[in-house]
Formats: C-alpha cells, structure tokens, sequence
C-alpha cells in the first residue's frame, strides 16, 4: 500500500488540488453486475480473447461435478487484491482519508496542528514526508485511523465515501471500480466461490465499503490491521497506534492463513509495486487446479499507464505463467458508470 515511488507524487498533487451460490449476497439491482450471472456473456466488459476463455474455462472445469478438475464448493476460495486491482490506485484511496481525518480531527482540536504529522499536512510540508517515507505516512495512517471506537471510525469513512471525489478524474469513488471486476467477482460468487478482499489497505476502511462496493461482506476482507483493546468499562473496542498486521508481499499468504485458513484457487492481483506476488505464489500451491491474474497497467488513455522499473511483477507472471490482463487490449470497458 505504501509504495514509495508515489508518495511524494501523492503529497504535492493534494497539495495543489484542493486537498447458483453458498455466499451470496444481496445486490443492487440498479448494479449492472447483478445481471451477468444468468447471461449468455457473464463478462460483458471484457473482449473476447484467449484472457476470457481462459477464465471461463477454469471456472467452468473446476465447478463441473464429474471433472477431473472439480473442486468442492468449500475449497473454492478466490482472492482479489484492492488497490490498482479492483479500483483505481493514483493516488491510493487510503492517503485520501488520512488527509481526510487530518482536516476533521484539526478543526476539533486546533492545537494538532502543532503536532506531526497533523503540522507537515497542515503546512503543505512534502519535505517531512519526503524525508520520512513510508514511516511517515504509516505514522500519519496511525494518527487519523485510530484512538477511536469502530462504530465512530465507520461512520466517519462513511461520511468521507458519500462525498469524496477522485482527484484528477473528479468522479464519486464507486466510479473509480473496475467494471470487469465486479463482473468477474459476481460471475465467481454465482458459480460457488467465495469472494475476498486481500489488501495493504486498512482492514477497517475496506469493510466500511466491502458489501456496497463489491459484494463482499467485511468477514471476507483481509487487510494491515493495528492492535485492539479492549475497553470493559465502555465495553467497546479500540484500535492502538500500533501495527499488528501488515498486508502486503508476503504478510499476504500470512493474512490468508489467519483469517481464512486455506490457500486461495483462485487469486488475483496487479502489477505496480509486488505487493501480490507472494499471494498468487501461495495460490498456485493449492492441491486443486488454480488460477493468477495480474492487472498490467498499461493504458494511459483509459486508466494510467505505469510499471516496475525492475519488471519484477510481469516477469514473475511469465516465470509462473500467471495470466495478465491488459487493461488497455483485455477490457472493453474500465471504470464502473455509478
């Protein structure tokens, strides 16, 4: 979640602008993912290639009773990274509501901004964060997403979700999902997997909009987690400015295994910062047949265009034979209309 190579990208661009299914759910019915299911098509926004028929091929073997590929409906677990996966990651949703909070928490009580790392985002200072890196901005995470109750911690996210706007694209949050995502997501759920969130993300933050956004109730998301405790008098629980769990490169495989307790067949991740190698590696330890996706961000028109200056991402895939996505030859349609 917290790749250096955007932070400070990140900082001055704030700055400058404005600072059928086991598991199923409930679905919109305004959400034109709820109609794919029963479809002749049942990815609509994807094009027709060799990608497509791949994914349809497997989960069409490995739901089949009487394959050789079959796998029960109790081992059918699939994993889908966030950022850069399912929504947008320029900049990352989560910085956004940190410097969110920052502003809320400073007009409750002025004297923070005094304080860092409320006094670097205050006084425009990129220089702290410059010089701070990613312990900076876990710092600035911990200050504003802590301290609190989780009723009090959803309902601010709420609030920041109901308003917030995607800068450079100035549209609601919900528009930057990835349409052949969430087609993919419910075309998995309605042959019998199970659906996760795995993500460098906050846990809480992700749960706040799991079920609205993507269908996904918030036991099935995995994400960085800090230390809770328990408050018997008020007998509620409140996170610490502590890390307990963080979710990215190989604290995946390890979140898998706290929360979900067996590899995933199915997972899926993006190309960006390596923070999904481990999971899909892990993946393709399963004893069923599985299956790796990787986004490739490769189309500046639509999307962004941005890779690894080492390539790691996309070598892995091609050592393994994960399967890529091209954002720009793959999908039809990139970002959800609403």
């Amino acid at each position: 979640m917290y790749r250096k190579i955007y932070i400070v990208s990140l900082f001055l661009f704030l700055l400058t602008s404005c600072k059928k299914s086991d598991n199923a759910v409930t679905v919109n019915p305004k959400d034109s993912t709820a109609v794919v299911a029963n479809s002749d098509d049942p990815l609509p926004s994807w094009n027709d290639g060799t990608l497509k028929s791949d994914i349809l091929s497997y989960v069409k073997k490995v739901t089949t009773k009487g394959s050789a590929d079959f796998i029960p409906i109790e081992n059918r677990i699939a994993t889908f990274d966030n950022d850069g996966t399912l929504w947008a990651e320029k900049p990352y949703v989560q910085e956004l509501f940190a410097f969110y909070r920052v502003k809320k928490m400073v007009e409750a009580n002025p004297d923070l901004a005094k304080k860092q790392p409320f006094k670097a985002v205050v006084e425009k200072d990129k220089a702290f964060f410059e010089k701070g890196g990613d312990k900076a901005l876990i710092e600035l995470v911990a200050a504003t997403h802590t301290g609190m109750t989780e009723d009090q911690f959803e309902a601010s996210a709420k609030e920041f979700f109901a308003g917030a706007k995607y800068p450079g694209k100035n549209v609601s949050l919900k528009q930057i999902r990835y349409q052949p995502q969430l087609e993919l997501l419910h075309y998995l759920r309605a042959n019998g997997f199970k659906t996760f969130i795995v993500t460098g993300g906050t846990i809480e933050l992700v749960r706040a909009i799991a079920a609205d956004f993507y269908g996904i109730p918030k036991e099935q998301v995995v994400g960085t987690s800090f230390k809770y405790k328990f408050d018997d008098v008020a007998n509620t629980i409140k996170r610490e400015p502590a890390l307990d769990q963080f979710n990215d490169k190989e604290g995946k495989p390890i979140g898998i295994q706290l929360h979900i307790g067996q590899r995933p067949v199915f997972a899926c991740g993006n190309e960006g910062g390596a923070g999904d190698l481990a999971m899909l590696r892990y993946s393709q330890g399963s004893k069923y047949p599985s299956f790796q996706l990787i986004v490739n961000h490769n189309d500046s028109i639509r999307e962004y265009n941005y890779q690894e200056k080492d390539n790691l991402s996309l070598n892995t895939a091609a050592k393994y034979k994960y399967h890529v996505i091209s954002i720009k030859d793959d999908w039809k349609k990139v970002f959800a209309d609403k």
